[in-house]
């Protein structure tokens, strides 16, 4: 069965593109990305802060199946109301680095909608380490959770 969230990465560059289009309206995808509510679900994390304008940060926290903590964080360099995202993303505590996220979202009818990540990375290794975990299946799972969650606001 294939992945409904392409992760487009060609050799040798240290960006990839994740592209998925959603049974949403625009406005409630991009909700999905800005009400800590939602976001906690679909993410399956706890969301400590999200200051969702220029210049704001988020943090999130995620307990593992061990009872093992992790923390995500990063600084919202654009928000645009429905059009886009432009923030860094960094795992605390971990060997990767600091990677440059840009979000777009567009509307294709009045009852779907489109989100394009392009994710920088450092180095090409950072990406390809990236690429060995099961990035493009979990970020999918989330996906198909964030489908499912938002449905039901509607």
């Amino acid at each position: 069965m294939q992945q409904k969230t392409q992760v487009h990465a060609e050799a040798g560059k240290q960006d990839l593109v994740v592209i998925r289009e959603f049974d949403l309206p625009l406005e409630l995808l991009f909700k999905a990305y800005i009400e800590p509510d939602i976001v906690e679900q679909w993410m399956g994390t706890k969301v400590l802060k999200l200051e969702n304008r220029k210049h704001g940060s988020y943090q999130f926290e995620t307990t593992d199946p061990r009872g093992n903590t992790h923390r995500f964080n990063g600084v919202i360099h654009e928000f645009g109301e429905n059009r886009k995202i432009t923030r860094t993303f960094e795992m605390e505590n971990t060997p990767f680095p600091v990677q440059l996220e840009f979000l777009e979202f567009e509307p294709l009818s009045n009852h779907t909608s489109k989100l394009k990540m392009h994710i920088v990375y450092k180095s090409v290794e950072d990406r390809d380490q990236m690429l060995r975990m099961p990035f493009s299946q979990g970020i999918n799972m989330a996906h198909n959770r964030l489908q499912e969650i938002v449905n039901n606001l509607k």
